[in-house]
């Protein structure tokens, strides 16, 4: 009986109970040595082949040990690092919250001071406003007094001189809103400077003069005293005899009793004693009357009286005598000095000042 080969596919199990069966066989002579050694060299093949998978699959196994491993310390550290990440998102959020408090409060704090600064700012602009309108409301009243002094007295240098007061207050002030005021003022100056005007303060001067010297001048009628009617008379002289001494002094008393002189105007020979005084007081009375017609700016009123009071000098007084000379010749000039000059008015600058003090 032959022996039957094992299949290609047997296992190591069914190899050797093939091999049992076949022992009796084989310790016979008739048994061949090569078919043993085939099956043998089929199951080491298979053994190693077992033996091969066996370590693969131990490798594998240790590999996946690995790598379940690696992959539970990566969730691990996925965890912690996903467990930091929300702790920082929530000290972010936190910082965020707060960085939104503290802007909310710098930003309350900054219109604080954004409303404190525009208060201060308008209470400055405010005082500003106050102290220039103080200023314009000072100078408006300055400039209307100095109108007044100037129609009163008839010169212009009050008004000249308030005038250039306002012009140094208001470059002083230093406010460029101003500047129309202070050009309005600097207008004034120049006009008025270079107006003609007459000089009312040295007209009333002149006549407060003529005024004092009515007293002293002489009539007319008045009689001349012996040496103003002998004017060549010498004195004394040791080598005259006495007979020629009394001789001229007969003649000096003749001629005072006897006195023969040109009169044009017939009413001042005529004229009483007793009526010089009040002859006197009305010339005086013409003179005052030009004073107050002056002092009211009446020019043609004042320019009659001065003439009146000329026409009654030459009449009632004595032409001839320095004293008459003179005062006709002051009445002469002071006649010729009153002019219908009218005094400038400030009107622009008055107009501007009130401008600004109203904020326009």
């Amino acid at each position: 009986m032959s022996a039957v080969p094992p299949r290609d596919d047997a296992t190591p199990s069914e190899v050797r109970d093939i091999e049992v069966a076949d022992a009796p066989a084989a310790g016979s002579s008739n048994a061949a040595p090569g078919s043993v050694v085939v099956a043998r060299g089929v199951m080491y093949f298979f053994l190693a082949v077992a033996g091969l998978s066996l370590a693969t699959s131990v490798m594998l196994w240790q590999k996946l040990s690995n790598i379940q491993e690696q992959l539970a310390r990566q969730s691990q550290d996925s965890g912690a690092t996903a467990i930091e990440a929300r702790a920082l998102a929530k000290q972010a959020q936190e910082l965020a919250r707060e960085t939104a408090a503290r802007q909310a409060v710098a930003e309350t704090r900054l219109s604080e001071v954004t409303l404190q600064r525009s208060q201060v700012e308008e209470l400055v602009q405010s005082m500003s406003r106050s102290r220039d309108e103080n200023m314009l409301v000072d100078i408006e009243a300055a400039l209307r007094l100095a109108q007044q002094q100037a129609q009163a007295t008839g010169s212009v240098e009050p008004l000249v001189t308030a005038l250039r007061s306002a012009d140094q207050r208001l470059e002083r002030s230093g406010q460029p809103r101003l500047s129309r005021v202070r050009a309005a003022v600097a207008r004034d100056i120049e006009r008025i400077r270079t107006s003609g005007s007459t000089d009312i303060p040295g007209l009333l001067a002149r006549l407060d003069e003529l005024t004092r010297q009515v007293d002293e001048l002489p009539l007319a009628n008045a009689v001349r005293g012996a040496a103003a009617s002998a004017p060549g008379r010498k004195p004394e002289a040791t080598a005259v005899q006495w007979w020629e001494r009394i001789l001229a002094d007969i003649r000096e008393e003749a001629r005072g009793l006897v006195r023969v002189s040109r009169v044009d105007q017939p009413e001042a020979v005529l004229l009483a004693p007793e009526q010089a005084f009040f002859l006197r007081e009305n010339l005086k009375l013409r003179l005052l009357n030009a004073r107050l017609a002056l002092l009211s700016r009446q020019t043609d009123v004042a320019r009659a009286d001065v003439t009146a009071a000329a026409l009654a000098l030459r009449k009632y007084f004595d032409p001839s005598v320095r004293k008459t000379q003179l005062a006709a010749s002051q009445l002469q000039q002071i006649q010729s000095q009153l002019r219908a000059v009218e005094l400038p008015r400030i009107d622009e600058s008055l107009a501007v000042i009130a401008t600004a003090a109203a904020g326009r």
